[in-house]
């Protein structure tokens, strides 16, 4: 090993990754209720640690997979968190990663042998470390990124009403949109297909139900709501 790499310290390198969903019209997040110290019994974000030879988002990857048991998920790096104290246990620089998922799509099993739930945004118990941060700071991305680009979308039902969209849309920014400028808004973007199809959950009447049309969005990606 070259000299000047081996008088260095050595770090643990973690990933924490937050996945949020969507249900019954509000912003949950998924926490684990630690069975393993530190910190055990306490809540937390899902993380571990990365292997020797993966690629860090390789790493996110997989331990949303292990949780979830979902791949191909949206994902974005938050940020990367180092304080010197911020893990009890050793020193730990974390990486830490946003995901959607679709509520009704990961495996239940997996979620339940890691003691971990579906908690409501404005219901969040007090978290271990520097978890605060890390959901804060990935949420104010998350209202950004929604502005400008459709990631909405991965947390909705193939086929979802203009309701359900909006009301994801005022979820995720927390505050109510204008009902009729939210649909002058989608009635100009093309990627945002009527269907046939009709949901009559709510109403007699119903309401028509619309797809996400990712090849005309990446032909024409104008977003703004």
């Amino acid at each position: 090993m070259n000299q000047y790499y081996k008088k260095r310290a050595k770090f643990h390198v973690a990933v924490d990754c937050i996945i949020f969903g969507f249900d019954e019209g509000e912003l949950k997040l998924l926490l684990l209720q630690r069975n393993f110290q530190p910190a055990k019994g306490q809540w937390s974000l899902m993380g571990g640690f990365a292997e020797e030879e993966e690629n860090i988002d390789d790493s996110a990857k997989r331990v949303l997979n292990e949780l979830t048991g979902l791949d191909n998920v949206y994902m974005k790096q938050v940020g990367t968190f180092g304080n010197i104290d911020r893990d009890p246990g050793e020193r730990v620089i974390s990486v830490v990663y946003y995901a959607l998922i679709k509520i009704n799509e990961y495996d239940r099993e997996l979620v339940n042998k890691h003691n971990a739930h579906w908690v409501k945004m404005d219901e969040i118990p007090p978290l271990i470390f520097d978890h605060p941060l890390m959901v804060k700071q990935a949420l104010e991305l998350m209202q950004r990124q929604s502005s400008y680009e459709p990631i909405g979308f991965n947390l909705l039902p193939p086929l979802f009403t203009l309701t359900q969209l909006q009301t994801l849309y005022e979820a995720i920014n927390a505050e109510k949109m204008d009902k009729r400028n939210f649909r002058k808004k989608v009635a100009t973007m093309d990627f945002i297909e009527k269907t046939e199809n009709i949901d009559k959950t709510n109403s007699r009447r119903g309401a028509y139900l619309y797809k996400f049309n990712n090849k005309v969005y990446k032909k024409d990606p104008k977003f703004n709501l």
